[in-house]
């Protein structure tokens, strides 16, 4: 067996102490705009997807990106699934680990020991099948929910003397995060970024990047008021490109993936990709704060993680030590989250730098009530991507487990970019501007209100952009005649239902949503031309301004 040589000087002792929770206080931050990084491996036993990926070669795999950690003296967050959890060889691998400052935690795909340790019926076609009604505890009633969480607590803490406080999963349903709350006062979750049908799931139209706390009711939802929500921070993972895993497979296909982890070699296998997210992450003026989880499931082996990982790990050192970034574990941020912020915050995340270089640029802003994203291209601005929240929309696997081997989850489009587009027609909300051509966006926040200063390129005129949690404005001086428009795909089925001079209003999942004009107003043009839906028209001050509005549509009541 391979073991940390740097390890085995370790005294197992320290172990008592290592134990953290967020009631132990967190250590203050005077940054403006911290930068915090999370190194997470999560761990399987066993891979049926391969007969090359031996029980050995996962093995071997951690102990590869533990020794690589462990050299460059950084710490990281291991989460475990159930099988691995029960395995010798990693529990004595982990307790080194744990001792030298990682935390351990669980990783909720369900596997065939866990579900026998419950006492029921392993349903999967292997002891781990990757099908999401088997593998992720929305395929399981909210009983045996209760019973899978039961067996692998009081498994772990038999193992390592307390309750895990992480505990991560591409995605967890709101049953289960609230009864791992309760019972066993878990502090931080994590979940997979924002997709399209990757691995049979789709996650669309959430908080993009960081963390939020989800709605009691709907796993995938932020919450907004203190009382709808789990006081638990779920942090988005893998580090998705901003510019370009949007549109990755447009029109709902299944999404290919451009994001930080270290096997893709258009992504972070790519030494040349690694250093501009990074130079993204740390120098861009984003809001609030910024965040990226790195890492990888020991699925995809140490061959061909390595080069990625290695280089990573290696840039992380360098910016650590630099003071660019705070690498922490999974539940030292999410103790730092909690003391700050009470509801999710609003955020944003920027990038002025397009890798493939066609100029693009973009910015995503998030909060409790919304998300949006501006897009920056060759013929202007638009707004690619506008969803809102709502923290009262109960999941459909809330109260009944999910029966296909797919899930899906989304909160209420007003813009979409993605569903809404072809390869030939891109979906969007885009500015118009008679004889207007923009320069180089600015972007300044504080801790209520993003900020966008697009001037013209001649100086004569601009357009300011504020957002904030509760509505956006967007102000021109100087420019002449100018409006957006929303323009889709020509017959595809959207929300909207009516179209008045101040109002807009859709439905989707039981509620009826919308925008509210305070300046400005709206026009229909769903009878002018195919795939045209609204216009947007500026007041004779020059200003557009909306905010949300929300409510159940009875009939449609969950």
């Amino acid at each position: 067996m391979r073991l940390l040589k740097f390890i085995k000087a370790i005294s197992l002792t320290l172990l008592a102490s290592s134990a953290i929770s967020c009631k132990s206080g967190t250590e203050s931050r005077t940054e403006a705009t911290p930068r915090i990084v999370n190194i997470i491996n999560f761990i399987r036993y066993m891979e049926p997807r391969s007969e090359e990926i031996t029980e050995q070669v996962l093995y071997e795999t951690v102990v590869s990106q533990a020794e690589d950690l462990g050299s460059k003296g950084l710490i990281g967050t291991y989460l475990l699934q159930y099988d691995a959890l029960i395995d010798p060889l990693y529990q004595e691998l982990m307790k080194e680990e744990r001792a030298r400052g990682c935390e351990i935690g669980a990783w909720w795909e369900i596997t065939q020991p866990h579900v026998e340790a419950a006492g029921m019926t392993w349903r999967g076609r292997f002891p781990w099948d990757w099908h999401a009604h088997v593998d992720f505890s929305v395929g399981y009633a909210q009983d045996e929910r209760q019973k899978l969480a039961d067996v692998y607590m009081e498994k772990f803490k038999e193992i390592f003397g307390e309750y895990p406080k992480s505990v991560g999963s591409w995605f967890i349903d709101s049953g289960t995060l609230e009864y791992m709350y309760e019972k066993y006062s878990i502090e931080a979750s994590c979940m997979c970024k924002d997709q399209v049908g990757t691995d049979g799931y789709t996650l669309w139209g959430g908080y993009w990047n960081g963390a939020f706390y989800p709605s009691r009711v709907n796993g995938y939802m932020p919450a907004q008021t203190i009382e709808g929500e789990i006081p638990v921070p779920v942090f988005r993972m893998l580090g998705s490109d901003p510019i370009y895993q949007y549109e990755a497979t447009v029109g709902g296909g299944v999404q290919s993936v451009e994001s930080l982890e270290p096997v893709y070699e258009g992504g972070g296998g790519n030494p040349e990709w690694i250093d501009w997210f990074f130079r993204m992450f740390t120098k861009e003026p984003h809001m609030g704060y910024n965040y990226v989880q790195v890492g990888q499931e020991n699925s995809f082996t140490w061959n061909l993680m390595e080069k990625g990982f290695v280089t990573q790990t290696e840039r992380l050192k360098e910016m650590a030590g630099r003071g660019e970034v705070k690498i922490e574990t999974l539940l030292q941020t999410a103790c730092w989250f909690k003391e700050k912020y009470h509801v999710t915050p609003p955020t944003s995340v920027i990038t002025t730098e397009d890798t493939r270089g066609n100029g693009l640029k973009t910015l995503w802003f998030n909060s409790r009530n919304w998300r949006a994203n501006i897009l920056w291209d060759s013929q202007g601005l638009k707004f690619r991507d506008i969803h809102l929240f709502d923290e009262s929309l109960r999941s459909e696997y809330r109260d009944h487990p999910d029966t296909l081997p797919v899930f899906r989850y989304e909160t209420l489009p007003l813009v979409d970019g993605c569903l809404w587009s072809s390869a030939e027609n891109m979906a969007g909300l885009r500015l118009l501007a008679s004889g207007f051509v923009g320069g180089d966006p600015v972007f300044s926040s504080d801790d209520v209100c993003q900020t966008i200063v697009w001037p013209s390129t001649d100086g004569k005129g601009k357009f300011v952009i504020r957002l904030t949690e509760n509505d956006a404005r967007i102000e021109s001086k100087g420019v002449g005649d100018w409006c957006f428009e929303l323009t889709t795909v020509p017959g595809i089925s959207l929300p909207f239902d009516t179209i008045t001079s101040s109002l807009i209003t859709a439905s989707a999942q039981g509620r009826e949503y919308g925008i509210s004009l305070s300046d400005g107003s709206a026009d229909d043009l769903r009878e002018e031309s195919p795939g045209k839906v609204f216009r947007l028209v500026p007041s004779d001050k020059g200003v557009i301004g909306f905010s949300f509005t929300l409510k159940a549509v009875p009939s449609q009541g969950n």
